[in-house]
């Protein structure tokens, strides 16, 4: 991994209520930015689930990957989200295999989902986080965002209640 990524945490799973959309709050471990990623109702549900610790009856679909995974002798390293392009975001999973690494092309959610039930550590690239990312509380009390097109739903979300990672 390049030096141009953070360590970041999956801190919780939150929805719009307006508008139904659902998103998950990244927080950068040494330092006070926030990443908003927008994502599926189901990834969103995922990643909830293993956020909480909850063990579904049957495997859904990311707890299967990671069985297959782990049957097939495959260790996941981590989570990269490596880039943003017109408000989508772009991540990879770094895979070992016999002691070669793969990199897989994902979408954020998913890799976020399959990297919480395996406690893989997440990185985001420095320039996404500076062009997408919230940074600490400006002097008029207001998140200061990169991209236009959270900013006001991001100004209205009450990011300190981060406490409960749940919907």
């Amino acid at each position: 991994m390049s030096t141009g990524f953070k360590e970041v945490e999956v801190q919780s799973v939150r929805v719009h209520v307006p508008s139904g959309q659902h998103l998950v709050i990244l927080q950068e471990k040494d330092g006070g930015r926030y990443l908003p990623i927008w994502i599926g109702i189901y990834e969103a549900n995922a990643i909830a689930l293993a956020l909480s610790q909850v063990v579904t009856e049957r495997p859904i679909t990311h707890d299967l990957i990671v069985i297959m995974l782990q049957e097939l002798g495959a260790e996941v390293k981590r989570v990269e989200i490596v880039s943003v392009d017109s408000d989508v975001f772009f991540a990879k999973l770094f895979l070992e295999i016999a002691r070669e690494i793969k990199e897989i092309d994902s979408r954020p959610s998913d890799a976020l989902a399959i990297a919480v039930r395996l406690g893989t550590k997440v990185f985001v690239s420095k320039e996404v986080l500076d062009n997408a990312g919230l940074s600490s509380e400006t002097e008029e009390g207001k998140m200061e965002y990169g991209s236009s097109i959270f900013k006001e739903f991001i100004n209205n979300l009450d990011l300190p209640d981060l406490d409960n990672p749940i919907l």
